[in-house]
Parts: structure tokens; sequence; C-alpha cells
């Protein structure tokens, strides 16, 4: 008889964790980029009273007889699916529509990461309230750095600047890019977009160079940070234009770009993209982030787009040289994931469902606590007897 209120309290008990659930869920209504979590009962262990048996010619088999002990909390699942979008009217705001997060972290050395196994220890969100701080890095509302790849200048102004109209874009992005490191977002204090030579023509050869006023891989695979150009290699008559912060614009793309004092645009950089092998399995860490622990999978970096690809393997067989190749993440293309601008993502919980989910809990929890006073008063009837 006492099973019965033992299987009773399992319940109440089960019953009060999913509360949890749907009161972590309702509490965050209103929480842009909440992403919302449900419950499963699972049923208890079993005591047998009855082995079964399968019988033969001339008996019967039986089935096996078994008592539950009551229910628990099976599961507690993510839902990382998409959800709708809330403009805001900040051109830095930004929602993720499809799979992926952005990748935070907090390493200002402008080293970069360029192996695979670093990714596991980054932080994922999604939501993308972001701003440049006074550093002129890109952080979210927590400060934390957003990861990206940034870009030496933009592919048609070089084509303009280097008089060859036929010049192929996709060999343009090849020459500037051809090592990607997936490092903080960062936007240049001050940018060589002209550099004159003896006879007034623009010198594209030290253009290519000069206008890498950003972290970069050298000839020996070391990372350069420079938010300047470094003495004596400005040569006279260039153009130095200092940056706008204010006029940083995020596109649908996650291209990054901002305005010179001068009216030229220039492109900052790329936000990155990291997807894993199952969303629903990230883990929790502080608040809005994730990490990609056990069951998450493996950590994947893409752009929207494919607005920049790399193969580190492909790099290599391509007569580089293996000494050349400084990074070892591939950067593949986001397929139907794109940015929206403008915005951020709404919560991920359905009030309509939590409401009707409570009242369910609601009925339940009183079944099992009525089973615990019916079963107290059946013993009491049973110490009675004596009388």
């Amino acid at each position: 008889m006492t099973g019965a209120m033992y299987a009773a309290v399992a319940g109440l008990r089960a019953h009060m964790s999913a509360m949890n659930v749907i009161g972590n869920n309702i509490s965050n209504v209103n929480t842009t980029g909440y992403k919302a979590t449900r419950y499963t009962f699972s049923e208890a262990l079993y005591t047998t009273v009855r082995n079964g048996s399968n019988g033969n010619r001339q008996v019967g088999g039986t089935n096996p007889a078994q008592v539950g002990y009551g229910a628990s909390v099976g599961t507690i699942d993510l839902d990382m699916s998409t959800k709708n979008y809330t403009p805001t009217g900040r051109g830095l705001d930004c929602m993720i529509d499809g799979d992926g997060f952005f990748l935070l972290g907090n390493d200002k050395t402008n080293q970069g990461i360029t192996e695979q196994s670093a990714l596991s220890g980054m932080t994922l969100s999604r939501l993308g309230n972001l701003e440049f701080d006074a550093n002129g890095y890109l952080v979210d509302g927590n400060g934390s750095l957003v990861y990206g790849f940034l870009r030496n200048t933009s592919t048609d102004e070089f084509i303009a600047a280097s008089g060859d109209p036929n010049l192929n874009p996709e060999d343009v992005q090849e020459e500037q890019m051809t090592q990607p490191i997936l490092t903080p977002i960062r936007y240049p204090m001050c940018y060589v977009h002209a550099l004159g030579g003896e006879d007034g023509a623009e010198n594209v050869a030290t253009r290519m160079v000069t206008d890498i006023l950003w972290p970069y891989a050298d000839a020996n695979g070391q990372i350069v940070d420079r938010t300047a150009p470094a003495e004596g290699e400005v040569e006279e008559g260039a153009e130095i234009s200092r940056l706008q912060p204010n006029s940083v614009i995020i596109d649908q793309t996650g291209q990054i770009t901002a305005m010179t004092k001068d009216e030229k645009l220039i492109v900052i950089g790329l936000i990155a993209i990291g997807t894993v092998d199952n969303p629903n399995g990230v883990t929790h860490v502080d608040g809005r982030y994730y990490q990609a622990l056990g069951g998450a999978g493996r950590v994947h970096v893409s752009t929207v787009g494919g607005g920049l690809q790399y193969d580190p393997s492909a790099q290599e067989e391509g007569g580089g040289g293996e000494e050349n190749v400084t990074s070892n993440i591939m950067v593949e293309s986001s397929g139907d994931t794109k940015i929206i601008p403008g915005g951020l993502e709404s919560s991920g919980t359905d009030l309509s469902d939590e409401i009707t989910n409570l009242i369910l809990l609601q009925r339940g929890y009183q079944a099992n606590t009525r089973i615990v006073t019916v079963t107290d008063t059946m013993l009491e009837e049973l110490i009675n007897m004596k009388r």
C-alpha cells in the first residue's frame, strides 16, 4: 500500500520539476533571443511481481506482472528553431534567420583562431544586440567580442584602383584573403585608400600591402596586428582617411562597412556564423550563452551566402606550400541561413502553450496529492481495525 504513496510522491516531484521548466519559459516571454525548453515525463522503476513465460504445446504463455513506482522528468529539451523578427531600428542589431550562432570570445590579443580544436571552447549566442566599443571592437550587449573575418578592401574599389576592368573579382578576393583568420572584428582607425606615384597614378602593388591595417598572416605564417600604417609604409602622396564609427552598418550577408570622412565606403569584414551538428544539444553556460559540449557535436564556421569560403586542404594541395597554410579551419557557406539587420529575434516562449501545460500540470499535481491522502486514509482504516 505504501508503494502507491511513494509513486505519488515521485509524481509530485516530477510535476514540480516540470513546473520549474514552465516557470522559466514564462518568465522569459519577453526576453529577446531566448530559446524555450520543454519537458517529457518518464516512467520510474518497476518491480516484477511475476515473470512471464512463452508457454509450450500443452500450456499457454503468461505475461509478466510488474508494478511501477511513479514518474520522473525524462528529458528537458531546447528548441533552437528560429522565432519571429522584432524590429528595433538599430543598424547594428541583427538576427540570425536559420541555424547558427554568433561566435564570441574575450581574446583581445588579436592572435585569431586557426585550429579546429579551439572552436569548441568558443561561446555561442543567438542574440545579436551588437555595438562597437571604445577600442573599435564589435561586441555584444555584455561586452563579449564578436568573431569574423577582416577584409583588406572592397573588391569593386580594388578593381577600380587597378585600372583593369577585366580583372576577375574572384581572383581579387583570393589574392586578398588567401589566409582568412577567424579573429575579433575591429574597425581600423585609419584607411589608406589612394597612393600617388611620381606621375600621379596609383601604385597598386604598394596599395595591396598598405591597405592591410588589421590582423593578417605574414609570409612566415605569423599573425600581425596593425591598426595604423607602420612608419615608412605610406608613400608620399597617400591619402589617409579616418573612419567614422557611427557610420558602420551590417547588411544581410553579414558584411560590415564603414564610411570615411570623405564619404568613401570601406568594407571592414564579415561576421562569422558558427553551426553545430546538433543545435538542440548545446549547453547553457551563462544566461544567453551556449557552448558546444557533450551532445552538440562539432563546431563549423561559415559565412552567409558563401561570402567567404576556404578549404585548408585545397590550399595546401594548390602548390602554395604547407608552410604558407596558417589556418586549418574550413570556412563553408551558411546555406539557407542569413542575417536580418535592424532587429532581434523574439523570445521562443509560446505563452498559450505554456498556460495550457500549466493547467495540465496543476491537475496532475492535484491527482497525485489525492493518491497520498487516499493512501493515508486507507492506512488509517487499517490501523483502526484493532479497535
